[in-house]
Formats: structure tokens, C-alpha cells, sequence
């Protein structure tokens, strides 16, 4: 078979473009002076600032451990998924403010807070991570109450008489 192509170079001059590689932009990792990465997460109405750095699995959210913090188990598990997604259990210390909404709304964004510094501070972790659907914002919000009903959608007890 002489139609077959080979090599990238020959795919680039058959195509008539530009060789595919050079194209690819590889990420770099984002990291400050300190070697921390930073990112914020959101969920319902909570607001997470999220800092990872090279450790020993330590979590502190708003200056509390994160078994103080977090009491619930499912909530502590919330938070351990992005480093057993990627693969790094035991390895980052996180350092987490977090403000608005109730427990699981701050849960959800210190999660995906984590999530994003982990891609961040490692680049290759960002296929793991967004398959799992770490990356992405949950947009669910609470639904706004309408006036003439007693709740978002519930009407009042209707009366005959």
C-alpha cells in the first residue's frame, strides 16, 4: 500500500495545514511564589477559595479540620473524591475559606474548588477530572419564590367555600 501516511509531516503536507502538534497548546501548571496552586469553587449559594500545596492530606476548611468542619461522613467523602479520582490521595494539603449556603452546598464547592487547583497545579490530572465531571460548576440553584403562590410552584389550599 503506497497510499498509506506515514508520519505527521506527510499528513501536514497532504492536508495543506499546519502540522497537528504544533497546534496542541500544552497547559502549564499554575503555581504562586509558595508553590500553592489557588482556585475558587462554587455550589448553590456557597463560595469556596481553595489553596492545594504539596503535603501530607491535611484539609483545613475555615481554620477547622475538616472531620470538625465536616461532621458528616458523606460530606468528608465529598471532599476526598477529586484526589481519588486523580489519583493523589495523601498528597496536597488543602487550605479552604468558604461562605454562603448550608454544609452541602459548601461541600460541593470546596470540591470543585480542589478540583480545579488540581488541574491547575497538575495539568496531566485534568482528563481524570473532567471526566468525572469534577470541572464543571453545578448550576442548580434554589428557585426564586413566586408572589400569588405560597412557595416557587406550591399554590395556596384551595377553598370552595
Amino acid at each position: 500500500m503506497t497510499d498509506q501516511i506515514n508520519t505527521l509531516e506527510e499528513l501536514s503536507a497532504v492536508a495543506g495545514v499546519e502540522a497537528v502538534a504544533e497546534d496542541i497548546i500544552a497547559r502549564e501548571p499554575v503555581r504562586d511564589e509558595l508553590g500553592r496552586s489557588y482556585a475558587t469553587g462554587k455550589r448553590k449559594d456557597a463560595v469556596a477559595r481553595v489553596w492545594i500545596k504539596p503535603g501530607s492530606g491535611k484539609v483545613v476548611v475555615n481554620g477547622k479540620e475538616m472531620k470538625a468542619y465536616f461532621a458528616r461522613p458523606v460530606l468528608q467523602m465529598i471532599l476526598r473524591q477529586p484526589f481519588t479520582v486523580a489519583g493523589v490521595e495523601d498528597q496536597f494539603d488543602v487550605y479552604a475559606t468558604v461562605k454562603g449556603g448550608g454544609l452541602s452546598g459548601q461541600a460541593g464547592a470546596v470540591k470543585h474548588g480542589v478540583s480545579k487547583a488540581l488541574q491547575l497545579y497538575d495539568p496531566s490530572l485534568r482528563g481524570a477530572l473532567k471526566a468525572a465531571g469534577f470541572l464543571t460548576r453545578d448550576s442548580r440553584v434554589v428557585e426564586r419564590k413566586k408572589f400569588g403562590r405560597r412557595k416557587a410552584r406550591r399554590s395556596f389550599q384551595f377553598s370552595k367555600r
